[in-house]
């Protein structure tokens, strides 16, 4: 067929068998890029919002229209305009998603066994909460947890997470986020009892700590500190190894592979059960601390749990 320049192109649409269309039901993919395409006002911007192709979504557009017995676009060109009841099923549609859209957040947020997610740092995992987790949940049988890492130096995802637990120099300012102290960040030099023995020593100079090795992670601000203050020089780089996180630090001084460099707050029932010995009364990092960051909750019920949890970490973090 030969177009005549300004005549509007139009191709026929396949009708579906009545039968089928009354069996089948509408084809929800495929609304939801008319919808799309309709707000956009193109199939390529349809695309771009949606995260397909065009052809992707041209062949749901396709699919909706056999599906309907009926064109919705009046095609010219390069150019789609809506026909007056695709234009109203638009609007219809807008309405309507934005509502199940609600429906659907409503339905999440009031979900009352949605559990309490808490994100902490390694030190706190591993050394406070884990060991008291079991108290919280005698306390609240009806409150589900869920544990997730923090990554030291990463951002919180409070999307997420309802608390958090972190380690820093000065209190965090996050907006919409309540910030509690929770306990010292006073760090001393520790390492396990058998490394002593290993030095035929029950105490150790400064510089004979030093030669056993300082374990560090990223951070060797703290080593830098308390080899200063002790009138000796770091080493350069440090004599110990090298661990991404405060957990796997704990577990090389336990196990005799150098001194770390702990928090007292984080490793005090090593201490006291003789786990781990404290080798200078020389303390650093005095001026950081651990925080609880709070995100309060729009939801009742969820606030509720968030309450409890804070009111007994509160309660409970220096026992």
């Amino acid at each position: 067929m030969r177009l005549v320049k300004g005549e509007i192109l139009t191709y026929s649409i396949r009708k579906p068998h009545a039968a089928s269309v009354k069996m089948s039901a509408p084809p929800l993919n495929a609304l939801r890029v008319f919808e799309a395409v309709a707000r956009t006002g193109s199939f390529r911007a349809a695309a771009d919002v949606l995260y397909v192709t065009q052809s992707a979504v041209s062949h749901q557009i396709r699919h909706l229209e056999e599906w309907l017995g009926s064109p919705l676009f009046d095609r010219e060109g390069n150019r789609t305009k809506l026909l007056p009841h695709g234009l109203e099923l638009s609007r219809t549609l807008s309405l309507s998603l934005a509502k199940i859209d609600a429906a659907c957040e409503l339905a999440r947020l009031s979900n009352d066994n949605e559990p309490l997610v808490i994100a902490a740092i390694p030190s706190v995992a591993m050394c406070w909460l884990i060991p008291r987790l079991t108290g919280f949940r005698d306390a609240h049988p009806d409150i589900e947890t869920q544990m997730i890492y923090a990554m030291h130096g990463r951002d919180i995802n409070f999307r997420e997470a309802h608390i958090a637990f972190v380690f820093a120099s000065e209190p965090p300012d996050l907006p919409g986020i309540e910030t509690l102290y929770f306990l010292p960040g006073t760090s001393v030099p520790v390492c396990s009892p058998s490394l002593l023995r290993e030095a035929h020593r029950s105490a150790l100079p400064p510089a004979e700590i030093v030669r056993l090795g300082l374990l560090h992670d990223s951070g060797t601000i703290g080593w830098e500190t308390w080899t200063e203050m002790v009138g000796l020089q770091a080493p350069t780089p440090l004599t110990g190894a090298l661990f991404e996180d405060f957990s796997l630090l704990r577990a090389a001084a336990l196990s005799g592979q150098g001194v770390a460099l702990c928090a007292s707050a984080m490793i005090q029932p090593d201490l006291d059960a003789g786990r781990l010995v404290q080798l200078s009364d020389i303390s650093v990092l005095s001026d950081h601390a651990y925080y609880m960051l709070v995100r309060p909750q729009a939801q009742v019920s969820m606030m509720a749990k968030v309450n409890s949890f804070r009111d007994w970490a509160m309660v409970v973090r220096e026992i």
